[in-house]
């Protein structure tokens, strides 16, 4: 029984068809576009958000039906049709409205990057509302979360406001719109994961926050039912959605679920997803873990019998965005890929240093108003030196993070489980075990963002019996002993972090 795996990330929709192996029989991947009206603001058009949902799981399911027609067309593993199940995971934060009625949305998403709300941020904290705010959800101000962008609607956009106020607009993240699309509009729910990214919901009760959302002025009725991260919450309507009638049975914010497709069920376990952000999650099984220096507390998942699995969180903004903006926007690059044979063909970055703050800080500094710096360039500088300290600034950034998590950071112990699209290149996950001391284990399936959905959605319909099943299936594919490390290095980068810290 395959399992349909929709991971709709910040830059284009993954679909994956996974076997009762845990392998991917097929995939279908389609961009869609990003918009940037204002300096540090992000947003996305729903509509190609569900165009490009459609179109890449109509690409994952015909390669799907084609391999399992012809087994020697050389797909992975074999690949049983139909699918019998749908798991969903998504960009978090993301704050998306609709209209109930015609599922049309009346402006642009506002996306995690985006930095709008930095003011709003800084009037609560001066107001002194944060520790409140961190103690029900475990999060602090920060534009990164959902609730402010609601909030500046509701200063900027009064009529479109209204329409959340009087119900005929509704307000979620990116999963609970795309359940709505693919429901036809019978659904309006999200996850506890997805929820707990809002700072909307009180994650000690697992509930929405009556008193947080009077305090950000977003009307409570505005927001989905909180449903269990693996459970059959609703079902796909074949005129919406491919012609398919599915459940809808894994639902999980894309960090979270990655844990599960970690397979990190133990409180101790910890991975790292390098993607367009670097996040790395602890699971801290059913206790609250309260961290010092800027990390998070989150919902890691929820059971159908309700139980809540919580996770210690460090979230760094931008790292494989900083490869692809180096592709994109200096043109120094071809692809992504290219960057790990660049940067070994010089030994070391020549004094160059890249802090990749190109949507401020997150974890453990959090200012939304830092910025991108280069500095140590000499007339000996090349592309070819920049390129190696981007690498170098993704290692240091999880470093700042996962050095705070591991237990057995810079003395041996847990191993940290890597994955995302940058997970595969080697030159970074030797750098990143180096800097941790720490090993670093990169498992045969990377893409295990969408893997966990999947996970979560076949262990509710019978594809998986349970989690042991699940982490037989997690093979892996090279660990990264560590090696030695020069302190100095990340001495250097810690003052270039300082030099960029509120320059907007």
């Amino acid at each position: 029984m395959s399992v349909l795996a929709i991971d709709a990330g910040t830059t284009g929709v993954t679909a994956l068809v996974v076997t009762e192996a845990g392998r991917v029989a097929a995939r279908g991947y389609q961009e869609f576009p990003q918009h940037f009206p204002r300096p540090g603001w992000v947003e996305h058009l729903p509509e190609d958000i569900w165009q490009a949902t459609l179109a890449a799981c109509g690409q994952a399911l015909t390669a799907a039906r084609a391999a399992a027609e012809n087994p020697s067309s050389g797909q992975t593993g074999t690949a049983p049709w139909p699918v019998h199940s749908v798991g969903l995971t998504n960009q978090r934060e993301t704050a998306v409205l609709w209209d109930r009625a015609t599922l049309a949305a009346p402006r642009r998403a506002i996306v995690w990057q985006d930095r709008r709300t930095a003011q709003i941020c800084a009037d609560l904290r001066e107001a002194g509302h944060e520790p409140r705010i961190t103690t029900l959800t475990g999060l602090r101000l920060d534009p990164y979360f959902t609730g402010t962008k609601l909030t500046w609607l509701a200063e900027h956009e009064p009529g479109t406001w209204q329409g959340l106020a009087d119900g005929s607009l509704a307000a979620g993240t990116v999963d609970a719109y795309l359940i709505a699309r693919m429901t036809g509009g019978a659904r309006f729910v999200t996850d506890a994961s997805n929820a707990s990214r809002t700072l909307l919901f009180d994650i000690g009760q697992g509930e929405w926050s009556a008193e947080l959302c009077e305090l950000l002025r977003v009307p409570e009725r505005a927001l989905p039912e909180v449903v269990p991260s693996t459970g059959v919450a609703a079902h796909t309507d074949p005129g919406s959605f491919l012609g398919l009638a599915l459940p809808v049975a894994g639902i999980a914010g894309d960090q979270q679920a990655a844990l599960f497709g970690q397979a990190c069920f133990t409180p101790g376990d910890a991975k790292c997803t390098y993607g367009t952000g670097s996040f790395v999650l602890a699971n801290t099984g059913a206790q609250i873990v309260r961290p010092d220096a800027g990390l998070l507390s989150t919902v890691a998942w929820m059971d159908e019998s309700g139980r809540l699995t919580y996770a210690v969180e460090g979230s760094v903004f931008v790292t494989g965005a900083a490869v692809q903006w180096l592709r994109d926007g200096l043109g120094l690059l071809d692809n992504a890929a290219q960057s790990e044979a660049l940067a070994r063909s010089v030994p070391d970055s020549a004094g160059v240093v890249f802090v990749p703050a190109l949507t401020g800080l997150g974890a453990p500094d959090w200012d939304p108003g830092a910025r991108g710096g280069v500095f140590g360039i000499t007339r000996g500088t090349t592309r070819a030196h920049l390129v190696r300290a981007t690498l170098e600034a993704i290692a240091f950034e999880v470093r700042d993070v996962a050095g705070l998590m591991l237990p057995g950071a810079a003395g041996g112990g847990h191993a940290l489980r890597a994955d995302g699209g940058a997970s595969a290149n080697d030159l970074l996950m030797q750098l990143q075990a180096d800097q941790l001391q720490v090993p670093v284990e990169r498992p045969v399936v990377g893409e295990t963002t969408a893997l966990g959905a999947a996970f979560l959605a076949g262990l509710a319909t019978g594809t998986w019996s349970s989690r042991d099943e699940l982490a037989a299936t997690w093979q892996l594919d090279r660990r990264f002993e560590p090696g030695q490390r020069d302190d100095a290095d990340y001495a250097r980068w810690r003052r270039a972090v300082d030099r960029v810290k509120g320059w907007a």
